[in-house]
């Protein structure tokens, strides 16, 4: 029989912070039976908070050793800071969380801690890089916890095939900060009859990995594509001849992206820009190689097209797939929300025929009744997979929508203007390149970004700027979705 190491303490708290779906409400469970086997008496609450991502709660099991008299010990409902012995937390944000809440102190509180990331709504809305730093939660992790246990329990948990709770239940044990036999901690799993073998496996890779040293996830490296088709091959020919070398790989992943988007035609379009640039360019090629990703990014903007077509790719019910953990006899159902308005529409429609209803007040009026209010789509029913793979399919149509010709003559004005900076200022050049970062996302989103772009480019045109200053301006329209601090700066 294996027997942790913990502390002598004949009274034990436990702090658990989870996301929705990751069984923190099952790790508190496993670990009051632990206990209860174990003949101590346990209590378990739980709070909601508010909801971002899938919505965080925080769990509190209190753990008592019974002394012999009889009397039962009055035990709290919540977490205390500076009096919990142990914190586990499902994610790196979630640790930062209970820092800040003074769950984890120092002289007291084993911290275990997973390093993976799931971005919080906030991260991904915002205009810029929006993520959190995690360097600095990890820093404080070690500052502030008497022992810190940390590794990616994301990726240990797709090794295994189980879920996150396992793995946290695992670390728990290896930690050593509970008095109890692993064995305890194996039937807890075993008791509960429910994917026995996985959670065991789960939980040894938890468990195991709570012996080594804090490990951050793998960085994920982006391959260089390799072309496939004929028209692949040549374009991948065509880039090694006509492009710097520091300029490649961003092209090569650009023109995958684009034939994919739209088609090899699309693709040589997006070289023939490119090679514009590049013959006004120098070394070290720096213009180039931004321009080869940002001109990429700008060029498969989204649209209602565009969206139906990832939405109901069988790669993505896949990934939820495995993200849901959905065994192969399990039906899967997918309800999304989507708000397509009548600008939207519009544009998807051909040019002359989308401008001519949205600049009409009698039709657009008439007609954007319809597109007031979004809708919950279950996009793995046939009738509605039928009518995105619909829209998806207009994809041939593309270039004779209102939205396309409308993008190709922004596109051409940003080259254009490039084009004549590269010739007099190449820092400038590339500020403006980067500026595309602005332009992203889809409906309001995208609509708030050209806005500010524009606003730069105005500003630059009546009254050029150095490098320094568009890089200020365009930091300043990313500092926040309302658009605030740039319009201050302006004036």
């Amino acid at each position: 029989m294996t027997l942790n190491a913990a502390a002598t303490s004949e009274r034990l708290t436990i702090a658990i912070l989870a996301l929705g779906g990751q069984g923190g409400g099952v790790l508190a469970d496993w670990i009051q039976e632990v206990a209860l086997a174990e003949g101590w008496l346990a209590q378990g609450t739980s709070v909601p908070g508010v909801a971002q991502r899938t919505g965080s709660t925080v769990y509190y099991v209190e753990l008592a050793k019974p002394d012999g008299s009889g009397r039962l010990p009055v035990m709290a409902q919540m977490p205390m800071p500076g009096d919990v012995d142990v914190v586990v937390a499902s994610e790196l944000m979630e640790t930062g969380r209970a820092l800040l809440r003074g769950f984890s102190t120092a002289q007291r509180t084993t911290l275990i801690g997973s390093t993976h990331r799931i971005y919080a709504i906030g991260e991904k809305q915002a205009m810029g890089d929006g993520r959190g730093n995690g360097e600095k939660i990890l820093e404080a992790a070690h500052q502030r916890s008497k022992r810190f246990i940390g590794f990616d329990m994301e990726a240990a948990t797709d090794r295994s095939g189980s879920v996150i709770s396992a793995v946290m239940f695992g670390a728990l044990a290896g930690s050593g900060a509970l008095p109890f036999p692993t064995e305890t901690f194996h039937a807890a799993i075993e008791h509960s009859g429910i994917a026995v073998k996985s959670n065991l496996k789960g939980f040894q890779e938890g468990f195991d990995l709570a012996q080594q040293p804090v490990a951050m996830p793998d960085e994920t490296v982006h391959a260089v594509p390799v072309p496939t088709t004929v028209q692949g091959r040549a374009l991948a020919d065509r880039i090694a001849a006509s492009l710097p070398e520091v300029a490649q790989a961003n092209a090569l992943h650009g023109v995958a992206k684009l034939m994919d988007y739209q088609d090899g035609s699309y693709a040589s379009l997006y070289l023939d820009r490119l090679e514009r640039i590049s013959a006004l360019d120098a070394a070290p090629f720096e213009l180039t190689a931004e321009a080869a990703r940002h001109l990429a990014l700008w060029m498969s903007y989204e649209d209602t097209i565009r969206v139906a077509d990832l939405k109901t790719r069988g790669s993505r019910l896949d990934r939820v797939r495995g993200e849901v953990k959905a065994q192969d006899d399990q039906l899967l159902s997918i309800t999304e929300f989507m708000h397509p308005r009548l600008q939207e529409v519009c544009e998807t429609l051909p040019e002359g025929i989308g401008r001519r209803i949205l600049g009409s007040k009698v039709l657009s009026g008439f007609l954007g009744r319809f597109f007031t209010e979004g809708r919950h789509v279950e996009t793995t029913s046939l009738r509605w997979f039928l009518a995105l793979r619909l829209v998806a399919a207009m994809r041939k149509w593309r270039p004779r929508s209102l939205r396309y010709y409308e993008e190709q003559v922004r596109i051409e004005r940003w080259l254009g203007l490039i084009g004549s900076e590269a010739q007099r200022d190449c820092a400038v050049a590339l500020e403006l390149v980067r500026c595309q970062r602005l332009i992203k996302g889809y409906g309001e989103t995208f609509e708030r970004g050209l806005r500010n772009y524009e606003r730069i480019i105005a500003e630059h045109r009546h009254q050029p700027r150095d490098a320094a200053e568009i890089r200020r301006l365009r930091d300043l329209a990313l500092a926040d979705d309302k658009s605030s601090s740039l319009m201050e700066s302006i004036g």
